[in-house]
């Protein structure tokens, strides 16, 4: 089927999907929070079997169930091809409620967007990907390959119980290459897709300095948890930006020149990005003449995620914190270990005399790439060309993490992340939204990406 074709069947069948994803986005299924997870999992194995996939829910490893699916090459298709989607069904938290113009989990159209919390992230990708199987179904001979999906409840809160199920059940994810989670337009339209994915290192720092809160005017001789805090956090970066804890850069492995040349000629706006999140000051990649496309894919970040000490209220209360606590988080590129990160962290608090302070690690991860060679990633990037008005985009890894890099690990396949959202969807923040456009183009997409699967595997 060439482009319109896809589209117009996809259109045909575009009602039904948007029904089936607003009734997902009603479930407020927020991993850190723990809700609406069993009936969450029970809505999606039911879109599953509606499709007419087999689903296996596992929970006998902790945390949230995974769900698995799998779905049968047709008569025609080539059963010995298996393609593996990745997905997971929890959300972010949806707070600040203040800053949301509908209700985060009341699926609202507004021109031609459909604003809820988990539609672009991931809840969207899932029912995409369910209704380009539907629709290869009703085609003569109905798979082109087998089909199978890992969908997860814990990617928000940094997957820490997905590893012992992939090593579980690693016979049962076999597969030939898998599709990430994500993905989206950019501000130029083009698609933008990654073929890796950063690590992680998300640490709490904690310095408790008395049993109480205290009356502030004892601060003329009582030590101040929050200033403790703050100046051990600026030992570790300097105003140049620069990250100075010794032992952090220790195993990065360099960048194939293959790499550089396709981060080289990546897209990328100083003024679009500006304008997009509203900056107030510079780029800090200026001041060090660092190409902000080589920082974002090859360099590791060190960044504060939020402090929590004393008072936040409104108006004043004198108090002397008798405690502090930073998030801290480190994106990470291959080679760097999130444990070796956290131990060079409390090293350099103790040694800068900050042994007070303590470091516990929420989440870890390690960075991840696929081979940029392989057919699969060629066959993504070919298909995605059918579809899309412009030439798509592809980087060797995203800015942000995931679990990616265990399933390289377990599964020895090729990954490449894809999805419906667009560069203002504001995932993570208030007004999360896709495009019902970008929606519909995913889903055909999908749909010429698996009918040319198993042929492209097989060159």
């Amino acid at each position: 089927m060439n482009k319109e074709q896809v589209l117009s069947i996809v259109q045909e069948n575009l009602p039904h999907a948007i029904e089936k994803l607003k009734q997902y986005l009603r479930f407020p299924t927020v991993s850190a929070q723990h809700k609406a997870i069993p009936e969450t999992v029970e809505y999606v194995v039911k879109m599953i079997h509606e499709v007419g996939g087999e689903t296996k829910v596992l929970d006998n490893l902790g945390g949230n169930p995974v769900v698995y699916a799998f779905f049968a090459a047709g008569s025609e298709g080539d059963a010995s091809k298996t393609i593996l989607f990745y997905d997971h069904y929890d959300v972010q938290p949806p707070e600040p409620f203040h800053e949301w113009n509908t209700e985060p989990f009341d699926p609202t159209i507004i021109d031609g967007k459909l604003y809820a919390r988990g539609a672009a992230d991931n809840k969207g990708d899932l029912v995409a990907r369910l209704t380009a199987i539907q629709i290869l179904q009703q085609q003569a001979g109905g798979l082109p390959c087998n089909i199978k999906f890992l969908i997860e409840g814990e990617e928000e809160i940094g997957s820490p119980n997905l590893e012992p199920y992939l090593r579980a059940y690693k016979e049962l994810f076999q597969a030939d290459a898998c599709i990430w989670e994500f993905g989206g337009k950019d501000e130029n339209e083009r698609i933008s897709m990654v073929a890796g994915i950063k690590g992680m290192a998300y640490l709490e720092l904690t310095c408790v300095g008395a049993e109480i809160d205290m009356h502030s005017s004892v601060g003329a001789y009582v030590d101040n948890a929050a200033w403790r805090l703050v100046q051990a956090l600026a030992t570790m970066k300097n105003q140049q930006n620069e990250i100075l804890v010794e032992g952090f850069f220790d195993g990065i492995e360099e960048p194939t020149a293959d790499e550089k040349k396709v981060v080289s000629e990546l897209p990328f706006s100083e003024e679009a990005t500006a304008a997009l999140y509203g900056l107030k000051r510079p780029l800090i990649t200026a001041a060090s003449q660092v190409d902000p496309r080589e920082a974002m894919v090859f360099h590791p970040t060190m960044t504060i995620c939020g402090l929590d000490s004393g008072y936040t209220g409104e108006g004043a209360k004198t108090v002397l914190p008798k405690s502090a606590k930073a998030k801290l988080d480190c994106r990470l590129v291959p080679g760097q270990d999130p444990q070796h990160i956290m131990s060079c962290i409390e090293h350099h608090l103790e040694k800068h005399g900050f042994t007070d302070i303590t470091v516990t690690m929420i989440n870890g991860q390690k960075a991840y790439r696929s081979d940029f060679h392989h057919p699969f990633v060629t066959h993504v990037l070919d298909t995605a060309r059918v579809i899309y008005d412009h030439e798509p985009v592809l980087s060797p890894n995203a800015a942000g993490t995931g679990p990616m890099y265990i399933f390289g690990e377990q599964l020895k396949l090729p990954v490449v992340s894809t999805g419906v959202g667009w560069v203002g969807c504001k995932v993570h923040a208030p007004n999360e939204s896709i495009r019902l456009k970008d929606f519909e183009e995913g889903i055909a997409h999908m749909v010429v990406m698996l009918s040319g699967f198993a042929k492209a595997l097989s060159k």
